[in-house]
């Protein structure tokens, strides 16, 4: 009976992977790079959920060779055919097998209900794309790194405070979601009186759903934009509503998250242990970017000589999305071959 119990257990505990449709289309928001293998794979995390993915790997790549490799993820609300897709182009272009991957309940990835956002879940997505690589047969399971876009920035810190296996890690043009739910932006809700209210608009929200049998989703980026939208607003908006960055499966192109979504952040903040990050860590942001707040702060956190924040001179925060000509990567090869190298 114990032996038949134990193998109950270790059946149950097999995890079978859900099957995708995944589409075959190329629907980037930028062009394909000849220089540059392409192809649609998924992976799991330790939730169950399922991660649809584009793996990105350099021409003619040899059977036997091993690289280094670099996952990717964001912005909060992208999708991978946006800008971390074009990290992973780019990234593989110049040597690096790169894996660009939707979130849990977002994109081509599983997970029901949709459009739900966890700072547990969200820094495990990195992990379990770690896992995906680590035994990917031209990877070299030391020397794999992470790549974390606007909120996933944040998710990217937490995520290398917590697996050593990421070697070094880039944050860029970062958000702390944690910080901005739970004090709104640039910190102009930081009050106990604030967040009860936040508590209690969402809790009441929650009995509607309920009621409902459905979730009430918060919207995307504002459509119409108002003529006195900050310029930030504008900003998201030339990206997420315009042919510039405009994705049928994106959320902020679309209608956006659940709007209880924003709950868990309130009283889980995810940068709590950046400060033993032991291995490398790069920031970088726009020098006019309305969240530049974000990297300064979290950078002044980290410890040791391979953490360093590069600000780009003239760049807006959605500079950082698409814009090859500002988007630092000569920096960021750079700085991923010295610690994957």
């Amino acid at each position: 009976m114990l032996i038949g119990n134990a193998l109950f257990a270790r059946d149950e505990a097999r995890f079978k992977q859900e099957s995708l449709s995944l589409g075959k289309e190329w629907d980037k928001t930028f062009k394909k790079d000849s220089a540059v293998t392409h192809k649609k794979v998924t992976f799991h995390n330790r939730y169950g959920i399922t991660l649809a993915a584009d793996l990105y790997l350099p021409k003619n790549l040899a059977k036997d060779s091993k690289l280094p490799a670099i996952a990717i993820s964001g912005p909060f609300g992208a999708v991978k055919e946006q800008s971390s897709g074009l990290y992973a182009q780019t990234l593989a272009k110049n040597g690096f097998i790169a894996l660009a991957f939707d979130p849990s309940y977002t994109g081509e990835s599983s997970g029901t209900p949709r459009y739900v956002a966890s700072p547990d879940i969200n820094t495990e997505d990195f992990s379990a794309a770690v896992d995906f690589l680590s035994v990917y047969p031209n990877v070299d399971a030391n020397k794999i790194g992470i790549v974390g876009i606007c909120g996933f920035g944040g998710f990217a810190i937490n995520a290398a405070a917590n697996d050593p296996r990421i070697k070094a890690t880039l944050a860029s043009t970062m958000y702390d979601m944690s910080r901005v739910n739970a004090n709104g932006y640039f910190d102009k809700e930081n009050s106990k009186q604030a967040r009860n209210k936040k508590r209690k608009e969402l809790a009441e929200q929650r009995i509607k759903d309920y009621k409902a049998g459905s979730y009430t989703l918060a919207g995307g980026v504002v459509d119409p934009l108002p003529s006195d939208a900050p310029e930030f607003v504008k900003d998201y908006y030339a990206y997420y509503k315009t042919n510039r960055g405009y994705h049928k499966r994106s959320l902020n192109s679309n209608s956006g998250w659940n709007l209880t979504a924003s709950l868990p952040f309130l009283n889980m903040p995810i940068l709590t242990y950046s400060d033993e990050i032991e291995t490398a860590v790069l920031l970088i942001h726009g020098e006019k970017a309305h969240s530049r707040y974000f990297s300064e702060d979290a950078f002044k956190k980290l410890q040791g000589s391979n953490k360093e924040l590069f600000i780009v001179k003239n760049a807006s925060h959605t500079d950082l999305y698409d814009q090859v000509d500002i988007i630092p990567f000569a920096k960021i090869t750079e700085f991923f071959k010295q610690y994957l190298g």
